[in-house]
Formats: structure tokens, sequence, C-alpha cells
């Protein structure tokens, strides 16, 4: 067999013994499981809210679950381990079970799922969701979701970290779906970060600090704003800034170039005035081609459809009595 339909017949036997765990240890509150193959046999580990109804009177149940295994499943001497869960309410599945539990004896749907996702944030998690679909109040399917604290939906850690469960509530309408995803406590996600006091920066990042100091990167941070963006962008500072500078620093001005800057300035704003003046005349230009009606003119056109009505008012009135002779002639 080749790899690749090795690890889907694998996956599917996987998911075939789940489905058998959850029928069977449902009321025992099944939390899941582990396989692993070694050369002894098949070691999977249960996770079970209620340990003791698992295993049985006198290990009567467990017995029956392996056999059950070997039979159904060819698996070679299966080796069940059990464990229980420290905190139920923060494992996705018992708690999709519960909740499912609790629509089909007759909850609101609202009240189950806030209730249940405060006790999931109670518990401690980071963050939970709960999502309800089907017929949930009508003949319409629809879907609710209940969200708490943070949630990761997609990438490695949506895989990893979130925990996932899902259960299925048999209604009168329908059936309901119900998927809950929880995020333990103390996980550690990707984007955490931390800030750590009294540190030196040379002992955690030497090289970030030799590259800051090559560049001159603090100079340019102690100068002012204005110098530190112009030396940046590699700009010259207007002449205006460096009159101001140089009397911030003490140095004797000649008035012969004070007296050249501001000639230079008010010459650069005459042209400017100048050009937007030469473009309102340009438009003005524009505008003055273009014929615009008078009042005489309106007033000729006006008598002129004056006259046209009457002339045709005339000429059916002409019509009508033309009309009205020849009837009476005949």
């Amino acid at each position: 067999m080749a790899d690749e339909h090795q690890f889907i017949e694998n996956g599917l036997q996987r998911s075939q013994i789940d489905e058998f765990f959850s029928e069977e240890l449902g009321r025992a509150g099944y939390g899941g499981m582990d396989v692993a193959k070694t050369p002894m046999g098949t070691q999977i580990v249960l996770k079970a809210e209620k340990p003791g109804m698992v295993i049985g009177k006198g290990g009567e149940n467990i017995r029956k679950v392996t056999t059950a295994l070997e039979e159904r499943f060819n698996l070679e001497d299966p080796q069940i381990d059990v464990q229980e869960v420290d905190e139920p309410d923060l494992n996705a599945r018992i708690v999709a079970d519960r909740l499912a539990n609790a629509l089909e004896r007759g909850w609101y749907f609202r009240k189950a799922g806030h209730t249940t996702i405060d006790r999931i944030m109670e518990a401690g998690a980071l963050g939970a969701e709960i999502v309800l679909s089907g017929k949930v109040t009508g003949a319409r399917s629809r879907v609710e979701k209940f969200n708490r604290g943070y949630i990761k939906h997609n990438g490695e850690p949506a895989e990893e970290i979130v925990d996932h469960g899902q259960g299925v509530a048999v209604m009168k309408l329908g059936t309901i779906g119900v998927t809950v995803k929880i995020i333990p406590p103390n996980a550690e996600l990707p984007d955490d970060f931390r800030i750590h006091e009294d540190l030196d920066p040379e002992e955690v990042v030497p090289d970030a600090v030799e590259a800051n100091e090559a560049e001159g990167v603090e100079e340019l941070l102690e100068g002012e704003p204005e110098e530190a963006e112009a030396a940046a962008e590699g700009l010259e500072a207007p002449a205006d800034e460096a009159v101001e500078t140089a009397a911030d620093e003490g140095e004797e001005l000649d008035e012969e170039v004070v007296e050249e800057v501001i000639e230079e300035e008010l010459e650069g704003d005459e042209e400017v005035i100048e050009e937007e003046l030469e473009g309102d005349e340009d438009e003005d230009e524009e505008f003055d081609d273009v014929d615009v009606p008078t009042d005489e003119d309106v007033e000729e056109d006006l008598e002129e459809l004056e006259e046209d009505v009457e002339a045709e008012a005339e000429e059916l009135v002409e019509e009508m009595e033309a009309e009205e002779d020849e009837g009476g002639d005949a």
C-alpha cells in the first residue's frame, strides 16, 4: 500500500474509533483520545470526566470495549489507559456534549449558550466560541454564535492550540449542530509579547546597538525634529531656517544677507500671484466668447410663439366650422 493510502486508512480508522468511543462512553463524559501504535500493540489513552464509569465494576466495561476494538477494527492487542479530565469546563468535547444534552432537555438556546460560555471563562480560558447551527427556534435553520475573550480562527495556532469539540442535539424540529472552540489558560500564542524591565540592550541585542551607533540614530534623535528630518532626507535647510539657526548660535548677522533673503521670498510670492491672475483672465476671456441672450431677444421669441399659437387656434376653429356646415347641409 502506498504511503498516502496508508495515511488515509489510518485517519479513517482513527475517526471510526473516536465515533465508537463517543457512542459507548457518552454518559461517562468522553473527552477525546490519543492513539499510538507500538511494537507491543496499540496504545490508546482515553480522557473522561468519570473514569469509574469507563472502567466499570471489576473492569467489566473496559474489557468489553477492548474486545469490541479487536473485533471491529482489527487492532492488535489494544491497551487502554483511562485518564481523568482535570477541568471538564476546559475540554471542548465535554462542553459540546453537555450543551447538546441541555438543548435536548428543553433549555432555551440563548440561556444555554451564555451559561456554558460563562462557565468556560470562569474556569480560566483565554477565549471561547460556541456556534449553534440548525433549526434553533423555528422551521428555518440559522446560525447563532456566542463569543468571549480571544479566539484564533486560522493558521497553525488554530490547529495546535485551540481545542475543538462538536456535538449534536436531536430536537423535534430537526438536529442542531454544536461547535465549541476553547483556548486553554497559559497557552503561548505567537503574537504574545513580554516587556522586560531593568535589562541592558547591549546584553540582549548587541548587534542592534552597534548598528544604531554606526548610523548615528541617537544623535539624530537628540537634535531638533526638523533638523533630524532634513538630515535623514538629505535636504538643505531653507534660507530663513539658516538665519534662525545662526541667530540661535549667537553669530553676527549681516543686514545685507537678511535683506536678500526677504527680497527673494517677496519675489517668489509676487510671481505666484501674477500666475494666478493670468489664469483668471484667461477664464474670463473664455466666458466672453459665449453669447448670452438679452431680455429683448427673449421677448421677441415669446411674441413669435404667441403668434404661432393664435394662428394654429384660428385654423382649428375654421376647420370645426366647416365640418359643422357640411353636417347641416347633409
